[in-house]
């Protein structure tokens, strides 16, 4: 479990820095803490927002509001730590790739299947006159899949702060370096982030055990 502190330390050292800083909520006052402060939440948001990370993952029945468009049947609110929307969702339904159980005497149109997978329910993403997130479908009584704003550090797992280090090395480069050696130094810190973000990503994803249903096309309609 590693601090916000420990993992701009990593930044840091990556760089050959050999500044070791206490906090950056408030800045400790040197140079390199500045920077840090500067730079960490929003290499740590980018990086949350490139792969749909478990420990990230966050499902909820959603808050149905007034409906006031005819282009949806129904409006949600968008729950307050949420940073992607992942896939809207039946209430009974188990994942993404699962069909919902259909009574025999109840009118039913079939999901939209590509290439073998259950498409989750059509939706979109508003902004209310007052600002606040809200999210149209024709789902009714809809579940959230969603991708949560995680800011506890110690909630991340050992990859993905190795990544998260060499992405704050990245942008921290050009401020601590400077001029060419400091351009040089972010595009290798780029490219060491790009290869365990490879990595970080495979493992993360070997922890999903999820077999998407087959339909063929043609009876899908069935």
């Amino acid at each position: 479990m590693a601090s916000v502190v420990d993992i701009c330390n990593l930044a840091l050292a990556h760089l050959g820095d050999d500044a070791t800083i206490s906090s950056i909520d408030p800045p400790e006052g040197s140079a390199q803490a500045e920077h840090c402060k500067r730079f960490y939440a929003i290499a740590r948001d980018t990086l949350l927002q490139l792969h749909p990370w478990n420990f990230a993952s966050k499902r909820i029945a959603l808050a149905e509001l007034t409906n006031t468009v005819t282009t949806w049947d129904y409006s949600y609110a968008v729950p307050s730590d949420c940073q992607t929307v992942v896939s809207v969702l039946a209430d009974d339904a188990n994942d993404d790739y699962a069909g919902r159980l259909i009574p025999t005497d109840t009118p039913y149109f079939p999901p939209v299947v590509v290439a073998g997978s259950y498409t989750p329910q059509p939706y979109g993403v508003e902004v209310d006159t007052l600002g606040n997130k809200i999210i149209r479908t024709n789902q009714e009584a809809a579940v959230l899949r969603y991708q949560a704003l995680i800011t506890d550090s110690t909630k991340f797992d050992a990859l993905f702060v190795l990544t998260l280090s060499w992405h704050l090395a990245s942008m921290l480069a050009g401020p601590i370096i400077k001029g060419d050696a400091g351009s040089a130094e972010a595009k290798r810190c780029i490219q060491m982030m790009a290869g365990y973000l490879q990595t970080a990503k495979a493992s993360d994803s070997n922890q999903r055990n999820i077999k998407p249903e087959h339909i063929v096309p043609w009876t899908s309609g069935r």
